[in-house]
């Protein structure tokens, strides 16, 4: 099973967009699915108020899990972080037309800009992306 069928299977299952990308490398970033799943509970739809993107914050945990310096580099890494980040938040919007959960669902407008599972999917490709760069 590809990443990108993981995480839709996971979406079906009823994990939020954020748990569904988390979720599906738990592997590659050494951690529980427990875990992971607990961790990005709070970031689904948009970080429960249709803001910043659910699938799109589950891929900025994993750039954090794997960027990071951790508690012995504090700060080292943290510009690196951030200018990652911002990076693949562009990319996202250009694939997306949006990072905002209410204008990915076309909440004001009625016009969907992009469904949840292609937002998860290429959250999931953009994961896999930064992956195979470090």
């Amino acid at each position: 099973m590809t990443k990108k069928e993981l995480a839709l299977e996971n979406h079906k299952k009823g994990y939020n967009c954020a748990q569904a990308v988390l979720c599906s490398f738990c592997k590659e970033l050494g951690m529980e699915e427990e875990q992971a799943y607990k961790l990005a509970e709070g970031f689904g739809l948009g970080m429960g108020s249709m803001d910043t993107c659910g699938a799109l914050t589950g891929l900025f945990m994993l750039i954090g899990m794997k960027n990071s310096g951790g508690t012995e580099n504090a700060g080292l890494t943290k510009a690196d972080t951030y200018k990652k980040v911002r990076d693949y938040a562009d990319k996202f919007r250009e694939k997306n037309g949006s990072v905002y959960c209410r204008e990915l669902k076309g909440v004001a407008t009625g016009k969907i800009l992009s469904p949840c599972d292609k937002c998860i999917t290429d959250a999931v490709t953009l994961a896999e992306v930064f992956l195979n760069e470090k």
